[in-house]
């Protein structure tokens, strides 16, 4: 049986996060892929802060240095790999059609 919330509905279970960037928000992972893709093979917290300040966005120093640490020793791109794989079992579904225009 599935779990229900507070009002009866079934919950919905997602997968877990395949990607260290998410549980401290997309803004470190996006400065860390950014850095990638300017060459950096191991980007430092000190580049993350870099560019997100560049941005004019807040950097929290322990996040940069916490999802560097993660991320050490990894290929970013074996990294997305892998959180691709994972996410596949999560399927999703494609919208609707546009209505059609009247006349």
């Amino acid at each position: 049986s599935r779990p229900h919330s507070s009002r009866g509905a079934p919950t919905q279970h997602w997968p877990q996060a395949p990607l260290p960037f998410f549980a401290m928000g997309l803004k470190y992972g996006a400065a860390y892929m950014m850095a990638v893709l300017a060459g950096k093979e191991a980007p430092s917290a000190g580049d993350i802060q870099k560019i997100l300040e560049s941005v004019g966005a807040e950097c929290d120093a322990s996040s940069a240095e916490k999802l560097v640490a993660e991320l050490e020793g990894k290929s970013v791109h074996e990294v997305v790999a892998a959180g691709k794989e994972k996410l596949k079992g999560f399927g999703g579904g494609g919208g609707g059609g546009g209505g059609g225009g009247g006349g």
